[in-house]
């Protein structure tokens, strides 16, 4: 049970305390809700170039880790499809120090052409190494268009192609930034060994100033259900064939989506899933072979990808998958299995529990899906999922016309 407080600033900031006094840190994470779904299909990289950019100073802070830094702390963040996420921990007597630092890139984030241009290689080199010139770096630029046809989540966080971000226009970023990067827009959780009045006292101090920005109400296109199976096939310069399965799901909001979860679980979490037993212990089908939700907010995907063994057809394996997927359609999951995973999920969120900027970035989540007490309210709706509900949801997804297949061979 994560205990916390919960006020909210005159500018809209939503601000989260959770106490916890068994370690010396405090951590500040301030949730943007703003991610890759919210560009414009013509800027696509925007979010991902942003994240760069807020390390790249302030009006008055000219380097934002350098502060930091002497005072002990350390920092990162990350992007997805849906939201843009900083965090930052630091010795709680240097508790001021964060506050400084954050609200003055809220406030007044330094737009210098050095910096867009610095930044902006950044991305472009990180496009390059990490998509474009790495084994099965292209997955996602692949398949997400493939999957979503108006949908934003036809991108990935990276963007569409290199050269959205190489004519990116200072106006462009400047525009992005005020309308998501402003108080009413954003989460902060601050946790660890912190009082909550002084944590009032600094959100007023730092915070409260920074004016309001435009309330931003998303309109994105629903994606229509699939109707037809898709396929395709590349060739690439890789060690092994490999294959790539996506199949439309419930939104991390839908209450289905712990049975849906707790399947991808039961195919493929640890050496006793059902994938791993069949596939490639048995069989030697696969060398690999994992199932996963993507966890999107709005409606996203249940994906299954595999590295198949030396000699394997994709016809074989992708049948092998089929007959897999089929077996949890027809046949109810035993008593045992079922409380095997869920038992597994329970361990991992106690455990997930015991890192102070954990329980910050899932309480700034949580707020964000329509509430922190969310977080200690998921237990329980993982173990009140039934063996029907598991049966139900595997044949509502996995269905020929509702998947989107890659095939990824390797060069002849």
């Amino acid at each position: 049970m994560i205990k916390y407080e919960k006020f909210v600033l005159q500018n809209g900031l939503k601000v989260i305390v959770h106490q916890d006094k068994s370690t010396p840190l405090a951590c500040i994470n301030i949730l943007y809700n703003v991610g890759s779904r919210d560009e414009n299909s013509e800027q696509t990289g925007f979010a991902h170039l942003f994240e760069h950019l807020m390390f790249g100073g302030s009006i008055n802070i000219p380097s934002y880790d350098e502060p930091l830094q002497m005072v002990g702390g350390e920092n990162n963040a990350f992007t997805t499809n849906d939201i843009t996420n900083y965090y930052l921990t630091l010795p709680s007597d240097n508790l001021e120090t964060g506050f400084w630092l954050e609200s003055d890139r809220m406030l007044s984030l330094a737009f210098s052409e050095k910096s867009l241009e610095v930044q902006r290689n950044v991305v472009i080199e990180e496009f390059k190494q990490r998509y474009l010139n790495q084994p099965y770096g292209d997955v996602w630029l692949l398949l997400r268009p493939m999957a979503f046809k108006v949908h934003p989540y036809q991108w990935d966080t990276i963007g569409k192609e290199i050269s959205h971000i190489e004519n990116a226009k200072m106006d462009d970023v400047k525009n992005f930034f005020k309308k998501f990067y402003c108080p009413n827009n954003a989460i902060m959780v601050v946790a660890g060994n912190v009082e909550a009045e002084e944590v009032k006292k600094l959100s007023e101090k730092w915070f409260a100033p920074i004016p309001k920005g435009p309330d931003n109400k998303r309109n994105l296109p629903q994606e229509p259900a699939q109707t037809e199976a898709r396929i395709l096939s590349v060739d690439r310069d890789v060690p092994v064939d490999a294959i790539y399965k996506a199949y439309h799901m419930c939104s991390r909001y839908d209450k289905e989506y712990y049975s849906v979860d707790l399947i991808s679980d039961i195919l493929s979490r640890g050496n006793s899933s059902r994938l791993y037993n069949a596939l490639i212990k048995e069989k030697k089908i696969f060398s690999d072979l994992n199932a996963y939700v993507m966890g999107e907010f709005d409606k996203g995907l249940f994906v299954i990808s595999g590295k198949l063994s030396k000699g394997v057809s994709m016809e074989e394996a992708d049948k092998a998958i089929d007959i897999e997927l089929q077996k949890i359609k027809t046949d109810f999951v035993t008593v045992d299995e079922l409380t095997k995973v869920k038992n597994k999920i329970e361990a991992s969120h106690v455990f997930g529990e015991v890192e102070v900027l954990n329980k910050a970035t899932n309480l700034a989540v949580a707020e964000l899906l329509g509430d922190a007490e969310i977080v200690n309210q998921e237990v329980e709706k993982y173990l009140a999922v039934t063996a029907e509900q598991i049966k139900e949801q595997a044949n509502s997804i996995f269905r020929k016309e509702n998947c989107s297949t890659l095939y990824y061979n390797t060069k002849k």
